[in-house]
């Protein structure tokens, strides 16, 4: 349920409903907008309370939510939620972009990377410390090693962090050299590892599974938002269809479907949703039209000797091109980029 206080209504009278809420038995979330405070009452349904706390002093009314993810949806906050790290925001009118090389190989590589990217307008830098792999032979990432040559970039370059966590007992290690913690597609639904990365307070970035519904991808979030942790961003990178002329297929449809249905940001993967470097430029520039909140782009100096990756790849010569295109495009529809 929400509770909808009505406008001027004290902190004491907030207070006073939040205990109510919590003596009936369930979590209370503060939501704070421009007009006015609601209250979710979060928890299985409780004969009575409806009743209950339509009486509070300060109440104006009570709503159910009827959207499957409670936390997520419009019905609870109508005002889009900007998440930010750093210099990086994304969100309520922010277009952030994150950039950098699928895997932290070496210290040059990282460097150039971040230079390159930082230049060309990107506010995030990505990199993959611990890599999880199709293959058990493929490259697994430089792991803690990995993770201080971000955090060397990050010192030189101002960029935020963005790197992938693959395990709960991993968080602890990861915040202490990144800003937004990654959970990917393999791991939508890894529970306890979306339960850990919402306590931790940070920043976190959930990518879409490639099978998984919108239904599911949002009560993927719920499971980081009810921990209390609001800064969550949604990431489009591609769903397995019976299509096999791109790596995935990458439905744009999505970022509409998503502006409507949640508060939280939506930003796009073109590098793996096609798999093809050819073809991430103008899937980003789609991206910006359809309404992205941001984006997030595979960049290496030299992809043909990338250790993962490689082939859907931009160089960074070809990734300051597409920023020029993508910002003409969102300049168009009045946005900044």
């Amino acid at each position: 349920m929400i509770v909808v206080m009505k406008p001027g209504s004290t902190q004491q009278q907030i207070n006073h409903i939040v205990e109510l809420v919590e003596q009936l038995g369930l979590r209370s979330h503060v939501i704070v907008g421009t007009e006015r405070t609601v209250i979710a009452a979060l928890g299985e349904k409780r004969d009575g309370a409806k009743q209950a706390l339509e009486t509070g002093d300060g109440v104006e009314k009570v709503v159910p939510i009827l959207a499957p993810y409670k936390m997520a949806s419009t019905e609870v906050r109508k005002d889009p939620t900007c998440v930010s790290a750093l210099e990086f925001k994304v969100g309520a009118g922010h277009i952030g972009v994150i950039a950098g090389p699928c895997s932290v190989e070496n210290e040059e590589q990282i460097l150039h990377v971040a230079r390159e990217v930082k230049a060309a307008g990107a506010a995030a830098l990505r990199g993959g410390a611990f890599k999880p792999r199709t293959s058990p032979y493929s490259f697994q990432g430089m792991k803690e090693k990995g993770l201080e040559l971000l955090a060397l970039a990050r010192a030189e370059t101002g960029l935020a962090v963005v790197s992938e966590v693959m395990a709960p007992e991993h968080v602890p290690l990861l915040k202490r050299y990144v800003d937004v913690l990654q959970v990917g597609a393999r791991n939508m639904q890894n529970y306890t590892l979306l339960e850990a990365v919402g306590e931790s307070g940070m920043p976190v970035l959930l990518k879409r599974g490639p099978a998984a519904t919108m239904d599911e991808f949002l009560l993927a979030a719920e499971y980081i938002l009810k921990t209390g942790n609001t800064q969550v961003i949604l990431c489009e990178r591609g769903i397995r269809t019976f299509e096999d002329h791109t790596r995935f297929t990458l439905p744009l449809a999505t970022v509409p479907y998503l502006k409507q249905t949640t508060h939280l940001p939506i930003i796009v993967d073109p590098s793996h949703g096609t798999g093809k470097a050819n073809l991430v430029a103008p899937m980003a520039v789609a991206a910006i039209a359809a309404g992205a909140d941001g984006l997030m782009v595979e960049v290496h100096p030299d992809p043909e000797k990338a250790l993962s990756d490689g082939y859907q790849s931009l160089t960074p010569a070809a990734f300051a091109a597409m920023m020029v295109e993508c910002r003409k495009v969102a300049r168009a529809l009045g946005r900044d980029l």
